[in-house]
Formats: C-alpha cells, structure tokens, sequence
C-alpha cells in the first residue's frame, strides 16, 4: 500500500509539473500575439509642424507685420494734440505710432501724433499749429491736421504747399471736427477719422504714399546699455514726464505729472518700446510766448528701450529725427515710439534722470 501510495504522488506531481509547463508555453506563445495586436494601435505619429506666419511687408514706423501691402501705403495722418491738464485724458493718442513731445507757449507741452498702424475713430483734443510740429510732419510726407493757428502760420503752411486739414477756417463742416459738451474750448476739438478720406480727395490730396521706414532692431536684437527702469523728464517743477518700464509688455508706461497717461474712452494706458530724448535749440521770439527750435544741428540724446539707456546723438536725416552712436544709425525697438524734446538750457543731463 505504501508504495502504491507513493506512486499515485509521484503521478500526480510528474501531471501537475506538465500542466505547468503547458500553461507556460501557451503564455509565451500568446504574447508576442498581444504585442502585434497592440502596436498598430500604439503607435506615435509625427506631429505636423506648425510653421509661423511670416510676413513680407511691415509698417515702416513700427517695424510690425502688416497685412498686406496696401496696409503700409496709406498717408501718414499727423494731428496736434493738446496737452494742457484740461485736455487730458486724451483721446486715441495711445494708438499712435510715434509721438513728439515738444514745449508750445510756457512750459506746457503739445504734441504731434503720427498715425499709420492703427488709426482710431476719433482723436483729441486738438490744438492749434506751430511751425516746428509741421516741419517734422514733412520728414513723413503726412497730412498735417491742426485746430487754428495764427494768420502768418496759416500763411506758411499754405506757401510750403503743406496739406493739411485745419478744424478752425477750411475744414470744419462737422464730419471732420466735432466739439464735446464735456470740455471748454479750446480743449474739446476732436478730429473725426471717418471723414478723412472724402477730405482729402476734395481737396485733391494723395490719400496714399510709399513712406520711408524708420531703422528697426531685429524683434530679438540686443540692447547694451546701463539700466534704466525709470525715465523722469521734466519741463517745469510742475510738468514732468515719466516712463516706467514694464518688463512683462516690453513697453515703457507713461505718466504726466504723476498720473497715468491713459485713453479717455477706454481707459488703454499709453505704453511705448521706445522713448528717444533729444536736446534742442530753443529761442521766444515773440511776447506771446511763441518759440523757434532747432530741428537741424543735432545734438545729444538718450534712447530707451527694454529697460535700458543707451546714449546717443541725433542727427536730421530727411527732416526725420533720428539715433546715432559712434557714427552709425541705432534702431527702434519694434512698436510704438516717444519723441521728447528739450531745451539745450538747461540741457539734457538736467533734464533727464533714470535708475
């Protein structure tokens, strides 16, 4: 009986031992199966590779793509800008390409906003004329656009062959100025863009030009200069400018007098790549306070831009205020810039602070 029962034993291992081996082989035999079902399924395709927009046309006072070349070859629209704390908050001067900064009468600054990349409905407060600002609209063949002048200054512009649209005497019909109820004059004269194109073909101007472009950097170019996070410009104890620079936007923030230059109608904040200091002759010739400014000569000059000062000298080139380091051209950032310009007394160096 014992060795019956030992025999049974040794049967039943040697059976299970088989079985073992059985189910083993028909596992290895089912796997390579479970992969080849499995990695059609698996499989990583190559990604398709998005290329990026490219563009053959920028805008030349921006250095930015355009859409299409008969986006670059509208005119120019240069418009006097009030800058007295009863004209402010301005209105669309945040959408301006380049603007110039520059004393009128006291130590009160006007500007002139030149308009290309983005024209906005409605522009303002505008003010009257003075023949430093049309002479730097000239080194852009833009339509000059002013809300009355005095009569020798109406004189020149119409002798220098200047088109321009005036909001006091020639084109004022209503589709082209509007005064607001919220202000008094002459600090709510709006220019009204829709009736710019009709205007200029009445009087028989080009509603397009080729328009040099301004030098640019390269979208990554370097800037080597000394930091300068903060730009302080002032003009009297009482008118000042700053830039602050915002890292995160690329852009420097302005403020006049302490407060923030924003939009009156959407409350956009002007921001600006670059901003461009130049020192100038500047003469009163006149009890009214009326000024001459040398727009020619050169002189010294800062530019700003990511956060950095780079001194420079300006050079007229073409009726264009323009960067010059070490006798070559320097560029623009890409985007928006800010022109100021001050009198040589005191100079630049006392104007002008930063850290």
């Amino acid at each position: 009986m014992k060795k019956l029962s030992l025999g049974v034993v040794f049967l039943i291992f040697a059976l299970l031992a088989a079985c073992s081996n059985q189910e083993n082989s028909s596992k290895q035999q089912e796997e390579p199966k479970e992969i080849e079902t499995e990695e059609p399924a698996t499989e990583e395709q190559p990604e398709e590779k998005k290329e990026e927009p490219t563009y053959d046309t920028v805008y030349p006072l921006t250095g930015e793509p355009a859409e299409n070349e008969a986006a670059i070859e509208n005119r120019v629209i240069s418009v006097m800008v009030n800058n007295h704390s009863k004209a402010r908050p301005q209105t669309g001067l945040y959408k301006a390409d380049v603007v110039y900064e520059v004393l009128a009468e006291g130590m009160i600054t006007r500007f002139l906003a030149l308009f290309h990349s983005d024209i906005p409905d409605r522009i303002g407060p505008v003010r009257s004329a003075r023949p430093y600002y049309f002479e730097i609209a000239n080194g852009y063949d833009a339509v000059y656009v002013y809300h009355g002048a005095a009569n020798f200054i109406n004189d020149m512009i119409r002798n220098d062959g200047i088109n321009f649209l005036d909001g006091a005497h020639y084109d004022n019909d209503g589709k082209l100025f509007k005064r607001s109820n919220d202000r008094r004059a002459p600090h709510n004269s709006y220019l009204l863009t829709g009736g710019i194109g009709d205007r200029l073909e009445s009087k028989g101007y080009e509603s397009t030009k080729t328009i040099e472009p301004l030098p640019f950097k390269k979208a990554d170019g370097e800037v080597n200069g000394e930091e300068a996070a903060s730009v302080k410009v002032v003009y009297h104890e009482r008118e000042y400018v700053t830039f602050t620079y915002d890292e995160a936007e690329g852009k420097y923030l302005r403020s006049s007098d302490g407060q923030p230059s924003v939009d009156k109608e959407d409350q956009s904040r002007i921001g600006v790549e670059n901003v461009f200091v130049v020192e100038t002759a500047h003469q009163v010739y006149d009890s009214a306070g009326r000024r001459k400014i040398d727009l020619k000569s050169g002189g010294n000059g800062y530019l700003f831009q990511k956060g950095q000062k780079i001194e420079v000298t300006w050079k007229n080139i073409d009726g264009r205020i323009l960067p010059f380091k070490d006798g070559e051209a320097v560029g623009f950032v890409p985007g928006q810039t800010w022109v100021n310009i001050v009198p040589e007394s005191p100079g630049i160096k006392q104007s002008v602070s930063y850290n």
